[in-house]
């Protein structure tokens, strides 16, 4: 197969949400450093992958079932979805298995997944409720990673999966103010207001929280209206992502 093709064939099936992927790994290694590595982890994190592979792909469909005018423009994510689905199947099967707690952690992520479609159904993926119910399970994860690993919840790992949830609940008001409502004045305050709030909600949960916070705060503070590319905005937001695993891994929070 050609390089060409192969590049024809990942854009096709690979999301285009690049920003996801920080969300969905980060969760997932603080809980694991949290928990301890387990070698279930080598079989949860592909399934978690997979998982919102399909979810994106049946997102899609849904969404150009009802606004395309050519009716193959959905179809073009069918061999996607059901590709997805298969692999996750096969990494999912064994897992609840071995850990049949996993199907109540599945049955809690349902409901967001639930929002997530109805929204694509509307084509409002963008809208801000729709970011904030896609974070919660992704957030949810380290929790999960946890007890994969120690076979328990550690003491931890809610505190750090909601200092997970403000950092990522944050990015979805933060992006909107570099990309789509860089204009808009009124949501450049309003995602202000946020992260400062957000520096005292760390904070409560562990005052060692409150330095990367602070400074997630000055860059979406500062940040919007620079005119950064959204390359530039994306490493940004990468760098914060792993900062804020540096600050768990070596805080309190994560700390045996």
């Amino acid at each position: 197969m050609s390089t060409s093709r192969v590049r024809r064939v990942l854009r096709r099936w690979l999301p285009n949400q690049h920003g996801a992927w920080a969300m969905l790994l980060m969760p997932f290694l603080a809980g694991a450093l949290l928990g301890g590595f387990d070698g279930w982890h080598a079989v949860l994190l592909p399934a978690w992958l997979l998982a919102y592979c399909a979810a994106f792909h049946a997102q899609q469909y849904v969404r150009l079932r009802r606004i395309s005018r050519n009716p193959r423009a959905p179809l073009r994510h069918r061999a996607p979805l059901a590709g997805f689905a298969a692999a996750f199947a096969a990494c999912a099967v064994p897992l609840a298995v071995a850990h049949p707690w996993l199907l109540v952690a599945a049955l809690c992520a349902a409901p967001f997944f639930a929002v997530n479609i109805v929204y694509a159904h509307r084509n409002e993926e963008r809208a801000t409720v729709n970011g904030i119910a896609a974070v919660v399970p992704a957030c949810g994860m380290l929790v999960v990673s946890d007890r994969l690993g120690g076979d328990t919840v550690d003491s931890g790992a809610w505190p750090a999966a909601l200092a997970c949830l403000l950092y990522f609940a944050g990015t979805v008001l933060y992006v909107k103010t570099m990309i789509r409502e860089r204009g808009n004045q009124s949501f450049r305050v309003a995602s202000g207001v946020y992260h400062g709030l957000a520096v005292v909600a760390a904070a409560s949960l562990d005052l060692w929280l409150a330095v990367p916070f602070a400074l997630f705060c000055l860059r979406a503070v500062t940040l919007p209206g620079r005119g950064l590319r959204i390359a530039v905005a994306g490493a940004v937001e990468v760098l914060c992502s792993v900062l804020l695993l540096a600050f768990l891994a070596c805080g309190p929070l994560l700390a045996h």
